[in-house]
C-alpha cells in the first residue's frame, strides 16, 4: 500500500484528497491516513492540507517498497550488526533466491580476511542470497560477475571510471569505492546458498579511517541516490544471471581489471606472496610468476598492487 501511495503522490504535484486516494486504491480513507502516518514516520515529509496530501520531500532510504519489483525480496534495517549476518539466517530458513538486505548503518561490518568495514551513514551495505545448482569451484566466477556488473553500473550510470581489483574491490584512480565479500554454505557437491556482500562508499566520508578510500559523492561533488544506485546495479546484475557461471564472464571481468599486469603482493592467512600477475584462472585464481619465473596460482587472498 505504501508504494502504491507514493506512486500516486509524484505523480501528482497538486495535493490529492484522501477520498480520492481510498477511491483509486479500494481502501478506506482510515487505512489510506494509517499508511500516510507510516510514511510520515519513515522520514517522509507529506503535506496534509485542506485540499489533500502532498509529497514535498523524500528521505535516500532503499525501503522496500521503493523496489515495486522486488519488495516481497527486500528487507530494510536502519542499522545491523551486518547484512552477511541476517542474510545466512535468511537463507538458512529457506528463503528465496534471489533476497536482499540491506542496511542504512552496520556495527560490525567486515571484509576480507576479517578486517573491519566501516559501515557510517551514509553508505550502501547490502547482502544477496543466491540459490543457483553450482560447485563450489564456481564461486569465483559468481564474484567476477558481481563485481564486473557493479564497475559496469558505475561507469555507464554515474560516468565513474571504476576498475576491478583481484578478486573484487572496486577502485577510482587507485582508490577504493567499494568492498565484496561472500560466503557459502553446501551439501555434497552442491552449493546450498551463496550470499554475497557489497559494501559502497556513497555519501559517507571514508578517509578519517581508511586514507585510501574514496566515496560517490568525493569524486561527483554532489550527493548520489542511494535507492537509485542499489536499484541500478540489481537490474543489470539479474538481467544477465544465467551467464555468471559461464567462462565468458572471466574476459567481461578482465576488461574491466586493474591488477593483471601489475606488480603484486598477495597476503593470505598462511603466506605472503610477492610477483608479477600475469593472468587469473577459469575458476577466477589469480596466476602470479615469481621471481624464479614459476608459476604460483592464488585462490583467495588480499592483493596490493
Amino acid at each position: 500500500m505504501k508504494k502504491e501511495i507514493l506512486q500516486l503522490l509524484r505523480q501528482n504535484p497538486q495535493p490529492i484528497s484522501g477520498e480520492k486516494l481510498s477511491s483509486v486504491l479500494e481502501v478506506s480513507r482510515v487505512t489510506i491516513w494509517k499508511h500516510i502516518k507510516g510514511l510520515i514516520a519513515h522520514r517522509y515529509d507529506i503535506a496534509a492540507t485542506a485540499k489533500g496530501y502532498r509529497l514535498v520531500s523524500e528521505p535516500d532510504t532503499p525501503f522496500a517498497w521503493e523496489d515495486p519489483e522486488r519488495c516481497e525480496r527486500i528487507h530494510h534495517f536502519d542499522s545491523v550488526e551486518s547484512t552477511m549476518e541476517v542474510a545466512r539466517e535468511l537463507a538458512r530458513k529457506d528463503c528465496q533466491h534471489l533476497t536482499i538486505v540491506v542496511a542504512d548503518q552496520q556495527r560490525e561490518g567486515r571484509g576480507r580476511m576479517r578486517r573491519i568495514w566501516h559501515s557510517d551513514q551514509g553508505g550502501l551495505y547490502f547482502t544477496i542470497v543466491l540459490r543457483l545448482p553450482m560447485p563450489p569451484q564456481y564461486i569465483g566466477r559468481i564474484n567476477f560477475y558481481a563485481s564486473s556488473v557493479l564497475a559496469e553500473t558505475l561507469r555507464e550510470n554515474y560516468g565513474v571510471k571504476a576498475d576491478v581489483k583481484w578478486p573484487n574491490d572496486i577502485l577510482v584512480d587507485g582508490k577504493k569505492l567499494c568492498g565484496m565479500l561472500s560466503e557459502l554454505e553446501a551439501e555434497g557437491d552442491l552449493v546450498t546458498f551463496l550470499n554475497i556482500g557489497i559494501g559502497i562508499n556513497v555519501n559517507n566520508d571514508p578517509c578519517p579511517l581508511e586514507p585510501r578510500a574514496i566515496s560517490l559523492k568525493s569524486l561527483l561533488h554532489r550527493p548520489v541516490i542511494r535507492k537509485e544506485l542499489l536499484i541500478a546495479f540489481l537490474d543489470r546484475f539479474e538481467k544477465n544471471l544465467e551467464l555468471a557461471m559461464s567462462e565468458a564472464v572471466i574476459e567481461r571481468w578482465k576488461t574491466y581489471n586493474a591488477t593483471l599486469g601489475n606488480s603484486v603482493t598477495v597476503v593470505t592467512h598462511n603466506e605472503t606472496i610477492k610477483g608479477n600477475a600475469v593472468d587469473v584462472d577459469l575458476d577466477g585464481a589469480l596466476l602470479v610468476e615469481l621471481k624464479d619465473g614459476t608459476i604460483k596460482k592464488m585462490i583467495y587472498g588480499d592483493c596490493f598492487h
